[in-house]
């Protein structure tokens, strides 16, 4: 059995306080935004399974159905159906109600909800997208209007546009770019999405101050990454990552892991007038239901929204 004194042993130090303090543990020869280059070769050799659900990355699919969820959930206040009595059902649904239902919900949702939801037009900037699992899936949102994803690792680049290419409804709704966050020159995106990237980087202060800064005034960040507890490293690396084998080896690493209190208390320090904490939900992985939310913030994964004051 691992103590917990261990475990706290090995995240001490300066990767406790990088976020806060700005410092750097990263290559200078690369981008302040950039992973390490072990991170991107981990990312590289993932690359060919991206869309394969039934394999490596099918507990990251599963996720994307929260993630979906919790985005839909924090914009309900400005993407509302008029209609009291209609059901908005969320992207989990069909993990348990029958086929037949589930093609009943669809139809309905396409047909009654759609007219709402498109009176919205949002320009999206995905952080690190990866081959493209969530930024395709927003891409296909009615009140979405364009999304532009971002990642270093060129293969998952090459992936993410490969795959967009086999579906024409995502014609002209989502490119991929192979560039850092920091050369993105659009400055007014009304959503940025920032999902399982920050605990992959050196410096996870400068990925939210450049995000931030290309966010419009009432745009909302979204992100997400692990708190740094026993638990996390249990549930996170020694279950998914060595028994379970349900996330590949090597994805994550415990120093890297920020709590949900050292985010809040970033945008206290750096912006305490000019954002408002909209949503935080904790997430966890069932592997009878999936992923489910809940309120327990400061253990395991985590959903954070963010809006821009002004």
């Amino acid at each position: 059995m691992i103590r917990t004194n261990v475990l706290n042993k090995a995240v001490k130090g300066e990767q406790l306080r990088f976020l806060l303090r700005g410092k750097s543990l990263s290559n200078p020869r690369f981008k302040s935004t950039a992973a390490s280059p072990d991170e991107v070769k981990h990312f590289q050799e993932l690359a060919p399974t991206w869309w394969d659900t039934n394999g490596s990355q099918r507990i990251l699919h599963k996720m994307n159905l929260a993630r979906m969820d919790f985005i839909r959930d924090t914009l309900s206040d400005t993407i509302k159906v008029k209609d009291p009595n209609v059901f908005i059902p969320g992207y989990n649904y069909n993990e348990f109600f029958p086929e037949g239902i589930s093609r009943t919900v669809d139809s309905e949702l396409k047909q009654t909800i759609n007219s709402e939801l498109q009176k919205k037009q949002f320009n999206v900037l995905d952080i690190g997208c990866g081959g493209g699992i969530l930024a395709e899936s927003m891409a296909r949102q009615p009140f979405v209007k364009h999304v532009l994803g971002i990642d270093l690792t060129e293969d998952c680049i090459s992936v993410a546009k490969h795959h967009a290419k086999l579906d024409p409804v995502l014609d002209g709704k989502v490119e991929y770019d192979g560039v850092a966050l920091e050369d993105v020159k659009t400055k007014d995106y009304d959503i940025i999405t920032c999902f399982e990237m920050l605990e992959h980087v050196d410096k996870p202060g400068d990925i939210l101050q450049h995000a931030w800064k290309r966010l419009a005034p009432n745009g909302v960040l979204f992100l997400s990454t692990i708190n740094r507890d026993p638990v996390s490293w249990f549930t996170t690396i020694f279950m998914g990552e060595t028994v379970l084998k349900i996330v590949p080896p090597g994805t994550h690493h415990l120093s890297k892991y920020i709590n949900s209190s050292e985010i809040v208390e970033w945008f206290e320090k750096k912006h305490p007038k000019n954002y408002k904490l909209l949503n935080l939900k904790g997430t966890m992985y069932i592997p009878t239901q999936g992923w489910v939310n809940h309120d327990c913030t400061r253990i395991g994964n985590y959903f954070m929204a963010v809006k821009k004051l002004r």
